[in-house]
């Protein structure tokens, strides 16, 4: 009788003994696949040295170490460029995918065609933030996991507008910009990239702000730069050539276009000191306009748009709703706004 008792005993804590175990592992698994060890997420953009793409990059890798100190979970953040070629582009994604990255973040390279990333991306369900160039509505839309962040290129626009209406408002700035004194400015325009959502509404705006404001203009010649100081440079050079005593005023897509166009003001030693405006408000345009070489700027916030990426990537990779500091528009977008940046509150800005 003693010896059943004895193995009756052994069994129940044989038993109880397996329960635990068999309890610890689960919730040790259930634990990691709440919180993993690692989030993975990759960087797709369309060009490495455009500079304010770049800004944006360094922006999200400074965001994600100090994630790393706080969170105690490894992030690993892979930015490849695509060298302007949709193809290279959906093959960098393709990678990404097959290696089991949490998220896609893509810059991308074509705008209108987002197809074959979204049906990678779909059929293995990893999420996809776009940022900065804007894929076309209806590719928005074909997937809950599918989102954007940006700025309202209109809003650009309107206020480089401003800061041209606001110079030209004033008489002694009217008459300094009006070198002729017609009474109209001479204006040439450098334009982004052909097709751009940015490259379109910018010029459009900007200029129909400023007829609407009751301004004279006349434009000398509109050129395509695809955003490049250096080809700028080169395309301001050609119009300096063809108008030799008429460029009063030059309106660019961006900062990196503004500059080029003042390298070329500058190594030619035009005669007229032509008005100069920009958008985005990167480092070198902010000294610039510190020197008085650049006249102002639109401020689009790379580190503000890089954080609230990454607060959505973290966010997506571990399963957890979007903290409150991502405002989301119609379920899909966050839009950061825009600043005015001139000489007078150039020093905000600078860091």
């Amino acid at each position: 009788m003693r010896t059943i008792k004895r193995f009756y005993s052994r069994s129940l804590i044989s038993a109880v003994a397996a329960v635990i175990l068999l309890s610890f592992v689960l919730s040790g698994c259930a634990a990691k696949s709440e919180v993993p060890d690692e989030i993975k997420i990759a960087v797709l953009i369309y060009d490495e040295y455009d500079t304010f793409i770049d800004d944006m990059t360094k922006y999200m890798t400074k965001w994600c170490r100090q994630k790393e100190k706080e969170s105690g979970i490894r992030i690993t953040i892979d930015v490849v460029g695509a060298g302007k070629s949709q193809l290279t582009q959906n093959d960098q994604a393709e990678k990404f995918v097959h290696e089991n990255y949490d998220v896609l973040c893509v810059n991308l390279v074509d705008r209108t065609d987002a197809t074959v990333i979204i049906d990678m991306a779909m059929a293995n369900d990893v999420p996809i933030i776009f940022f900065n160039r804007e894929p076309v509505e209806r590719d928005l839309s074909r997937w809950d996991k599918i989102y954007y962040v940006g700025a309202l290129a209109r809003q650009s626009g309107e206020m480089q507008a401003k800061i041209i209406t606001d110079a030209l408002s004033d008489k002694n700035k009217f008459s300094k910009i009006d070198a002729n004194g017609n009474g109209t400015i001479q204006y040439v325009m450098l334009e982004g990239e052909a097709g751009h959502q940015d490259t379109l509404v910018r010029t459009s705006v900007c200029i129909n702000e400023l007829v609407n404001a009751g301004f004279s203009l006349e434009k000398l010649g509109d050129e395509y730069a695809d955003w490049d100081r250096d080809q700028a440079r080169s395309k301001m050079w050609e119009l300096l050539e063809k108008y030799p005593f008429q460029v009063e005023m030059v309106i660019a897509n961006n900062d990196d276009m503004a500059l080029g166009a003042i390298d070329a003001i500058t190594e030619k030693d035009y005669p007229l000191t032509p008005f100069v405006v920009g958008i985005n408000g990167t480092a070198d345009a902010l000294e610039a306009i510190r020197t008085m070489k650049l006249d102002g700027s639109v401020y689009n916030d790379s580190e503000g748009q890089a954080d609230v990426i990454m607060e959505m990537a973290y966010s997506l990779s571990r399963g957890l709703p979007f903290p409150d500091s991502v405002e989301l528009t119609f379920d899909k977008y966050v839009f950061k706004p825009y600043s005015i940046i001139t000489y007078d509150n150039v020093q905000r800005y600078i860091k």
